[in-house]
């Protein structure tokens, strides 16, 4: 007989109420160890609340966050990411006057104890974990290249790196591919698959050719709360969604 997967998160009933409006209401969601899972809904429908209650930045006004068999819900944020959870928001949130490598080096470090941070050497073992992530995010070429001067989609590989530097078990990734071409989001798909079993990631996003090409268990909000689960397509065929997230009913 296998063994059952582990269950590395479990969003209990979660409500989270902003003086009347509530963004989350009562919702739920599970996730295993090495799970890839993809939550979208339109505008308006809780998904970036969710990553940030998840990680501890908004506060669950009732229902639990549970990471690894702990109850992390009223938990600082930095307990909660040293725990083995990191966030990538929307928009690239990488050091613009800094390489790529030391944007890297910054993110892989171990010992983050403050007068460690003055010293630029870095131990052999994260030298070898920033070659390694450069390479799996496409950026070997440009390690020595200041952040700034990076193209948008670099950017965003480069803070996916900066993400899975950090060794965190749970990724937390908001519409990793805002702002990018076709050939970009691709990139971005199949770099996004590739981590996937190393890490449990949950990737929030609008884009629905980019959904398809992640190919994986999508779970839809709507107005805070759980909608529909199910594989893209049984996602496109229902009704219901074609209602709430294109705004018409499906033909």
């Amino acid at each position: 007989m296998s063994a059952l997967p582990e269950r590395i998160l479990a969003v209990d009933g979660v409500t989270v109420d902003f003086a009347g409006f509530k963004a989350l209401d009562g919702f739920s969601l599970t996730l295993d160890a090495g799970e890839l899972r993809v939550v979208i809904g339109p505008n308006g429908a809780g998904k970036s609340t969710l990553c940030d209650t998840i990680i501890g930045r908004v506060r669950a006004t009732s229902g639990r966050v549970i990471f690894r068999d702990e109850d992390v819900t009223h938990l600082p944020e930095h307990a909660i990411v040293r725990r083995g959870i990191c966030r990538k928001f929307q928009a690239p949130g990488v050091l613009p006057t800094l390489s790529v490598h030391d944007n890297l080096a910054i993110a892989a470090r171990r010992d983050r104890r403050w007068w460690k941070s003055l010293s630029f050497a870095t131990p052999a073992a994260e030298r070898e974990a920033i070659d390694s992530i450069l390479e799996e995010v496409g950026l070997t070429a440009r390690r020595d290249v200041l952040a700034g001067l990076l193209a948008h989609g670099e950017k965003q590989w480069l803070e996916i790196g900066m993400v899975v530097a950090t060794q965190a078990d749970l990724l937390l990734l908001d519409e990793p591919t805002a702002g990018m071409g076709p050939a970009e989001t691709s990139h971005t798909a199949n770099l996004i698959k590739r981590l996937t079993g190393r890490h449990a990631i949950i990737v929030i996003d609008h884009d629905m050719s980019f959904v398809e090409q992640l190919a994986a268990k999508v779970t839809v909000m709507h107005q805070g709360k759980f909608l529909k689960q199910g594989s893209v397509a049984e996602i496109r065929a229902d009704a219901q969604v074609a209602e709430v997230y294109l705004g018409r009913t499906k033909e």
